[in-house]
Formats: structure tokens, sequence, C-alpha cells
């Protein structure tokens, strides 16, 4: 269903980082289906039962508070998968942040594939409770500091970082106001531990004075 709503965009410049892990032999593979920015992947009490595996761009994971907030609770990178459930229904909503590619993989009735899905499904508790740590920091800088090494390591550890996401993405997703995240990139500028290269990338100049922040 998703696949004939997505947009079809060109595939040019949007090439997929790695291929699918070996824990969906034995999954349908589905074609890749496209999203442009903004559009959904699925929605908050949809039928879950299925994994999404990100080809290229990025998707964030979020929640609508009660009070009409937006709470995000993760980001998904090229190379890593989502839709994760513990029953039958999807309990976020999950949007394409940028021009994004998602291979959705579905499992036959029957078919046991909790040994393959295990390290995934572990890989993605361990960043949760990563992100908990990090929400239960009252340092704003803190914050945002675990956040670019977090993003760092997703994406090999090299000193220039994409930041698909905007500030108040970022903002979502810390528990920050996006005045306090503009505020906090500004202030490690100035320190001299990031370079702006853009709004969407940013160039670690000190990586230990973001670790020492980010402890």
């Amino acid at each position: 269903m998703h696949a004939q709503a997505a947009a079809k965009i060109e595939l040019q410049s949007y090439l997929p980082r790695q291929s699918p892990s070996p824990a969906f032999e034995g999954a349908t593979l589905n074609p890749v289906s496209f999203f442009h920015a903004g559009t959904e992947i699925y929605a908050q009490g949809e039928k879950a039962g299925a994994l999404y595996h990100v080809e290229f761009g990025a998707v964030r994971i979020y929640r609508l508070l009660a009070d009409g907030r937006r709470q995000i609770s993760a980001f998904h990178l090229a190379g890593e998968t989502f839709g994760f459930e513990a029953d039958a229904t999807h309990h976020f909503f999950a949007e394409a942040i940028n021009a994004t590619g998602v291979r959705v993989f579905r499992v036959a009735p029957g078919t046991d594939m909790s040994r393959q899905l295990l390290p995934l499904a572990l890989k993605g508790l361990t960043r949760a409770q990563e992100h908990l740590l990090v929400l239960g920091r009252q340092n704003a800088i803190e914050r945002v500091a675990a956040f670019l090494l977090d993003m760092c390591e997703r994406q090999g550890g090299l000193r220039q970082v994409d930041l698909p996401m905007s500030r108040n993405d970022i903002g979502d997703y810390l528990g920050l106001t996006i005045e306090t995240v503009s505020r906090v990139f500004t202030r490690l500028k100035e320190k001299g531990v990031i370079r702006l290269l853009s709004l969407r990338s940013i160039e670690i100049l000190k990586r230990e004075a973001l670790l020492a922040m980010g402890e």
C-alpha cells in the first residue's frame, strides 16, 4: 500500500549505502518504496507485521502527545532497520525526513526468524536505553554533544557528520527548544569544537572535547 502511495523520485544521487542485513534471509523481499520529505511511512495505530530497512535517506519515529507536542523517539539512517513492535500495532509514526528509500520485509506466517532478528532488536533496545540516559541529563550542551557523537559513530566516525534532520527535529528528540539547540550549536562553534558547514552538516574539530561534554 505504501509503495503505491509513495511519491516516486529520481535515484541518481541517493544510492543505498549498504545491502540489507543477512537477518532478512527467509523474508519476502519487496521493491524499494520511495518517499519524499515529510511523507508518512506508517501511522500510529496501523497494523504492524513488517520490518523496514532504510536503503537511503533518513526516517524519524515520533508520537504526538496529548497537548499536541511532538516527541521524536528515534532517527534511522541508511543501513538501519526499524518497525519492531511488541504486538501487532504500530505505536509511533514513521516519516521520511528527506528523499528516502525504504525496503519492506514481510515474514511468512509460521516462519521463525527470532534468531536472525534478535541482534537487530537488541541493537535498537540499546540505542533506546542510551537515548533515555541522554534525556536524563539536565545540561543542554551534554545532550547535544551526546547526540552529535552518536550521529558521528553511526556514520563511520568521520569528522564530517551529516545531519539530515532539522534543528526542530533535534529539539524534539532531545527535549529541548529549537532556540536552545541553535544556541548550543553556536556555542560549540565559538569554542572551536565544531565547524558548521551548513544547516545539515558539521565538522567535528575537537572530538575529545565533545566526548568530555557528552559523558
